[in-house]
């Protein structure tokens, strides 16, 4: 009897295990960012509906967990940048995302001292997140730019620099509203001298 050596594709996460996953994400990143990072896990378990046996199963440390709420940022920026580029105009799309980046910095400011401290600033997981991050808009930008609704000089990471500038004074309880403020700002700063 001949033997397969066919390894067999992985399992997708049952509908219901997935749901669960995804609810303990959400929970946890407003969790974190709500408490800090060093919220119980347990709580986190009871926010999202879950057992904590579950919660452990799919995110076996601290530090599974945050890895996996930032990772899950990162992939939602990605996301929307392609969805944004696909569903509207080009401007509208960029300004969008820009807003999206700002919830992003908001989680990032809580779990990245976490992840720093628990792995060490040494972190693939930072390294490719700012790799689809820049990736990302520099497509909007382009894009805008070739509609002719942004000048043609403009450099993608200037908008990302002025954002995170304004993050760096998170401690102002209106920090968030400010960078919100500031994308308008920088969207008209960024048109044509013949369109402002």
């Amino acid at each position: 009897m001949p033997v397969n050596h066919l390894k067999s594709a992985p399992r997708k996460p049952r509908a219901d295990a997935q749901r669960n996953r995804e609810r303990l994400l959400d929970t946890a990143k407003e969790a974190f960012t709500r408490s800090g990072a060093n919220v119980s896990l347990d709580d986190i378990a009871k926010r999202a509906d879950v057992g904590a046996g579950t919660l452990y199963r799919h995110f076996p440390t601290r530090e599974a967990l945050l890895q996996a709420v930032y990772s899950t940022e990162v992939e939602k920026l990605a996301a929307a940048e392609r969805k944004f580029a696909e569903t509207m105009p080009p401007i509208e799309a960029l300004q969008a995302w820009m807003l999206l980046f700002v919830d992003y910095i908001a989680t990032k400011q809580i779990i990245a001292p976490a992840l720093n401290t628990l792995i060490g600033n040494d972190c693939k997981v930072f390294e490719a997140s700012g790799s689809r991050i820049i990736h990302a808009i520099n497509g909007l930008v382009e894009r805008a730019i070739k509609s002719g609704d942004i000048r043609p000089d403009l450099d993608p990471l200037d908008l990302l620099r002025a954002l995170i500038g304004v993050s760096n004074v998170a401690s102002a309880p209106d920090w968030q509203q400010s960078a919100r403020r500031l994308v308008q700002i920088l969207i008209t700063g960024s048109r044509p001298i013949s369109q402002k």
